[in-house]
């Protein structure tokens, strides 16, 4: 990925994209949990990807804003579609791109279409920022051929500082329309439960191959610990990690900030 520096003539999208990337890419933060945060998201979402399908696969990349993952997909051999309801974002992420294969399709992720079903689409921190989670799973299982997988990550609901309510609550979901799509934690408006990612993914036709549970409060730097983290190593914030990985589930699902999900698409039966 090509290293890239703010110039006067950038639109706002562009310096608003950059910011992140300083935190995300560049490694220049003073908030250390969201780069251990984010780090163990990027982690889990390409190995998530990676060991599903090989380099040269097709693979939709969903709202992915500046495209870092698209980038490291593409970097890595596989085929990648870039997709953003911004589209101005596309050039910049023009100009990042060093190597690899990036199609750019910007747009909105309930109206896409494209001529073939993509053997993989990511989902990444984007089924919280809508008011029909439901409707968007079940969207985004169509662009996806049958054997295909869907790899998503998002907020746990179930982490014990969450206050959003489940979806699976509300009674009438298309209140919450016109707070949709906007970014950072503030556009949140459902935080699914694991028990909810099930069922959605049961009505949208889709198999939980695996759901993973990710980044304890230290990690994520919550409960006033962020402090803690410019005082220890990451040695010992990864072994945190590691010894919150394996205490008991029903613990887990309080305790984790966050999960990655992969779906797989059942083939098609053949008629008997």
């Amino acid at each position: 990925m090509r290293r890239v520096f703010p110039e006067a003539a950038w639109p706002e999208s562009w310096r608003y994209s950059y910011a992140y990337d300083l935190e995300e890419v560049y490694g220049e933060v003073d908030n250390r949990g969201y780069a251990y945060a984010y780090e163990n998201r990027r982690r889990q979402t390409l190995r998530l990807l990676t060991e599903s399908v090989a380099p040269g696969a097709r693979v939709l990349d969903v709202a992915a804003a500046q495209g870092n993952f698209s980038l490291a997909l593409a970097e890595l051999g596989y085929r990648v579609t870039w997709n953003d309801l911004r589209g101005d974002l596309a050039d910049y992420v023009r100009l990042k791109h060093e190597c690899g294969q990036i199609d750019y399709a910007p747009g909105n992720a309930f109206e896409l279409a494209f001529p073939q079903p993509f053997d993989a689409v990511l989902i990444t921190e984007i089924i919280e920022h809508v008011a029909h989670p439901d409707e968007f799973l079940a969207k985004t299982a169509t662009l996806v051929r049958p054997g295909g997988y869907i790899v998503m990550t998002t907020p746990n609901g179930q982490y014990l500082r969450n206050t959003l309510p489940r979806f699976s609550d509300c009674a009438d979901p298309s209140a919450y329309e016109s707070a949709q799509f906007k970014p950072d934690a503030d556009g949140h408006i459902f935080l699914l439960h694991p028990d909810e990612v099930h069922t959605l993914a049961a009505r949208a036709g889709l198999d939980v191959e695996e759901l993973a549970l990710f980044t304890n409060p230290l990690t994520n730097g919550h409960m006033k610990l962020g402090h803690l983290l410019k005082a220890i190593s990451p040695r010992v914030v990864s072994r945190v990690e590691a010894f919150t990985q394996r205490i008991p589930h029903s613990w887990r699902r309080r305790l984790l900030v966050h999960m990655g999900v992969r779906l797989r698409k059942p083939e098609a039966r053949a008629r008997a």
